[in-house]
């Protein structure tokens, strides 16, 4: 490398999965105009450690124990705005997505893209660009007419996921079970569904809930 060349874009990678980050690792090291420069196990990690390193580009699950990837860019964007986050998961809920962009992420990927990909998404969020993959944005643009379900009724379908019957859910938030009643007739009619297990399997699908 030439004396004129840029300094590399210092990267953070933040993952539960030990195999998953010697992997991204393993990529890094071969490219000369990136460093890996420090890995976090959980959001909580993530926070702690950009504040110590400042690094260009983080990239971030969402799934983690702790403190889930969300919370960590929101925390980490509200000390550093210019934080350039790329947001790499194994889900393509376009609700997981539109949450993520919208506390700050810059960049979006599945974990199942392709090298070259993952490489030029780096690249172009350092250079601040943004990037979505196009199924993603796909999904985003065709669900974004949509009602979207209310924090009350995201209450009552993580209660219906965990298999509670309407009486237990009404138990549980201290509403009546017309309430609770009324509360999933309108999701159903969101969502597009006709039942409880459906509307669970889409909701979780979508990353509208997680279980």
């Amino acid at each position: 490398m030439s004396q004129h060349s840029k300094p590399p874009i210092r990267i953070l990678t933040v993952d539960d999965h030990p195999l998953l980050r010697e992997g991204i690792a393993a990529i890094l090291q071969l490219q000369q105009d990136m460093e890996l420069v420090g890995e976090a196990e959980d959001g909580k990690q993530a926070v702690e450690i950009f504040h110590r390193l400042k690094p260009d580009v983080t990239l971030m699950d969402l799934q983690m124990p702790v403190l889930g990837g969300v919370e960590a860019i929101t925390r980490i964007r509200s000390d550093f705005p210019g934080a350039r986050i790329i947001v790499l998961t194994t889900y393509a809920g376009d609700v997981q997505a539109l949450r993520a962009m919208r506390a700050g992420a810059a960049g979006y990927l599945l974990k199942g893209a392709l090298r070259r990909e993952l490489l030029d998404t780096i690249r172009a969020v350092h250079a601040g660009r943004r990037y979505l993959q196009p199924e993603i944005a796909q999904r985003i643009a065709l669900h974004s007419s949509e009602d979207s379900l209310s924090e009350k009724e995201i209450g009552v379908l993580k209660l219906v996921a965990t298999g509670k019957a309407n009486k237990e859910i009404a138990g549980a938030l201290a509403v009546s079970e017309d309430t609770v009643k009324a509360h999933l007739k309108s999701v159903f009619a969101k969502l597009g569904v006709s039942d409880r297990t459906q509307a669970v399997t889409l909701a979780l699908k979508r990353g509208i809930i997680e279980l």
